[in-house]
């Protein structure tokens, strides 16, 4: 009974021993397979993550161009926007500048046309004058040896006779206009005569034409006997 005792021991030891080796056969295979598995999931994460990576890198480089292109547009849109602001100043400046040139035209406008009634109501006087001197012309002649003659300029040229005895033909003259008050104004006077401008004043006191005429025939008499 001990070899029997002997003998199932040393199967036993045989038993454990061949069960150590191939239960550790069996975990180093296993551990290798677990790891084989394991270096594949990660060289796959690996690749899928950097994959991932290069892909979002490109999108962050995208959205930076992005970003870019919005900034220079930005400032475009903002030059652009600046130009239109002075665009519209100018355009402002020159409606201002077009509204107080009509009103200025037109005051001008207003202005001439102001002068021109005054003009032409002066332009009726003096024709009224002249007229008038006219009318008187035949009197004149007949009665004082004064003829009459109408000369450029709207003038009256008035020449006496008949004033020196000793040469009755000799002209004693003057020229007469109306100026732009509207007033009778001596141009000239042949020979002249040192009251002129004293009788012209009478004259524009009075308005008596026929009193200036006659007093001027009588300088011109007083002159001839000197």
């Amino acid at each position: 009974t001990e070899d029997e005792i002997t003998l199932f021991e040393r199967d036993m030891k045989e038993f454990w021993i061949q069960f150590k080796i191939s239960y550790s056969t069996e975990q180093i295979n296993q551990t290798s397979a677990l790891r084989d598995l394991c270096k594949e999931t990660i060289e796959a994460l690996s690749e899928k993550w950097s994959k991932k990576l290069k892909e979002e890198d490109l999108m962050i480089d995208k959205i930076q161009e992005y970003n870019n292109e919005i900034l220079q547009q930005s400032k475009y849109i903002a030059e652009k926007e600046e130009q239109l602001t002075e665009i519209k100043s100018k355009l402002n400046q020159e409606e201002e500048q077009q509204k107080n040139l009509t009103d200025s035209i037109q005051e001008l406008k207003e202005e001439l046309m102001k002068k021109m009634e005054i003009k032409s109501s002066k332009n009726e006087a003096a024709k009224e004058k002249v007229e008038r001197v006219s009318k008187i012309k035949t009197l004149f002649k007949e009665r004082l040896g004064l003829e009459m003659r109408r000369i450029p300029d709207e003038q009256l040229q008035f020449i006496f006779r008949h004033i020196d005895h000793k040469d009755p033909d000799k002209p004693y003259m003057f020229t007469l206009s109306i100026n732009e008050q509207g007033n009778y104004e001596v141009t000239s006077c042949t020979p002249p005569l040192d009251c002129i401008a004293e009788l012209q004043l009478k004259l524009r006191e009075t308005n008596n034409f026929s009193a200036f005429v006659a007093n001027i025939r009588k300088a011109f008499t007083a002159l001839s006997y000197k």
